[in-house]
């Protein structure tokens, strides 16, 4: 490390539109020229913008979030050369610090309109609504969800490594198919490659007009690579294992999270928020092969909020849908029934269920698949930590209403 401290690999300007930066970028592509080269070995910190880029503001209307640019997005940190890395290595990912800007100490959750991605519950909830966090050490609160504090489990949503033009190629294929038996279904089902506002770093010209027309959106995690996964344990201390499919990795990192719970049921489900995230760089020499990898692996960290035995509520799904229809084995289904279950029984102490769908997607509930053998129905379950609450919400006490405020709607 040095006298100076841990070097930074990347710093952002959140005064300065993201399009202008060279050294974020929107898009997947091999062609995007590295913002800079990490030793092997070497710990760096990186300035993220949040995944917006800042339209969202800290406001009481939820008008941004309906008007959101979505060919904006995500705004990456990168790519970075990692020394001595080659295609068919492994590049671990050891995180070890994130934190929100202190002079920005606060996030946001949103509920997009269904054209603009909507969410897991978005035919059912189709308003667009945001609730903004304030952050205070490691707690968080909302006046648009009163009633609330939580330890945030401090995560980076997208990491990955840039794809080979085979791998890229694969994706559209792919993609491109799905889009197009999907059709019918008059809703967007995947995002192709979208030249508007791309922005391929420090690229220009020739390098910026083929990454708009092939590169990958940012939008979904994928298996060759990582991505947008949204894994809310990926935190503090955690180890990633990413597959290597160009010289030098050519990392980026972005969409940094104060907190999540699985599933981020909506689609701005998380507290997303602009920060600084600190990591540790280390090729694992032909590691695609040793470890017969066809998708990342992580370990956690040890940091985590701790609720004791008891201090969950859990609530159950089923593969039968709130019309009583019946479904084979469908985990989808079981688990927008396990959030409807949830949204009911808070209601009952004063919340609506819009506030009550951003707390599913960003506090620290626990989801899981309890059983998918049983035919014709999955079984799963959410767990929701009962002392987030500053009112006692276990099934034996009363459920008093109170006046709990609203979260923030659009105009329109």
């Amino acid at each position: 490390m040095g006298k100076e401290g841990i070097r930074y690999a990347a710093k952002v300007d959140l005064n300065t539109d993201p399009a202008k930066q060279p050294q974020l970028h929107n898009r997947w592509h091999p062609d995007i020229p590295s913002a800079g080269t990490i030793k092997n070995h070497e710990t760096v910190k990186i300035e993220c913008v949040d995944w917006t880029g800042g339209q969202i503001g800290n406001n009481d209307s939820a008008d941004d979030i309906l008007n959101v640019d979505l060919t904006r997005i995500h705004y990456l940190s990168g790519p970075f050369d990692i020394e001595t890395a080659e295609p068919g290595d492994v590049l671990v990912v050891d995180i070890q610090d994130v934190q929100p800007f202190e002079e920005h100490p606060w996030g946001f959750t949103g509920i997009f309109a269904k054209e603009n991605g909507g969410g897991f519950l978005d035919e059912i909830y189709p308003k667009p609504a945001k609730a903004i966090w304030d952050f205070e050490g490691i707690y968080c609160s909302s006046r648009h969800i009163p009633g609330v504090k939580f330890a945030g489990l401090i995560h980076p949503g997208i990491l990955g490594c840039a794809p080979s033009a085979e791998v890229l190629k694969t994706w559209n294929d792919r993609e491109g198919q799905l889009i197009s038996e999907c059709s019918h279904m008059g809703r967007d089902v995947a995002l192709p490659p979208q030249p508007q506002n791309v922005h391929a770093g420090s690229g220009e010209g020739d390098i910026k007009e083929k990454v708009g027309k092939e590169g990958a959106r940012t939008v979904p995690g994928r298996p060759e690579h990582g991505g947008n996964c949204d894994i809310k344990n990926l935190s503090r201390g955690s180890k990633v294992y990413l597959p290597v499919h160009v010289k030098g990795a050519k990392f980026s990192v972005g969409d940094l999270h104060f907190s999540q719970g699985d599933g981020e049921i909506s689609f701005c489900g998380a507290i997303e928020m602009a920060g600084v995230i600190t990591i540790n760089f280390s090729v694992m020499k032909g590691g695609m092969k040793h470890l017969a990898m066809k998708s990342p692996i992580y370990i956690p960290g040890p940091v985590e909020p701790q609720f004791g035995p008891g201090r969950y509520i859990y609530f159950e799904g089923f593969s039968v849908d709130g019309n009583g229809k019946q479904y084979y084995l469908d985990t989808t289904v079981a688990y927008r029934e396990t959030c409807l279950r949830i949204i009911e029984y808070l209601r009952r102490y004063g919340y609506d269920d819009y506030q009550i769908y951003l707390l599913l997607s960003c506090a620290p509930v626990q989801g899981h698949v309890a059983g998918i053998v049983d035919i014709p129905n999955s079984c799963t379950t959410i767990g929701l930590p009962i002392d987030i609450f500053n009112f006692d919400i276990r099934p034996e006490a009363p459920a008093e209403k109170r006046e709990l405020g609203t979260c923030a709607f659009a105009s329109s």
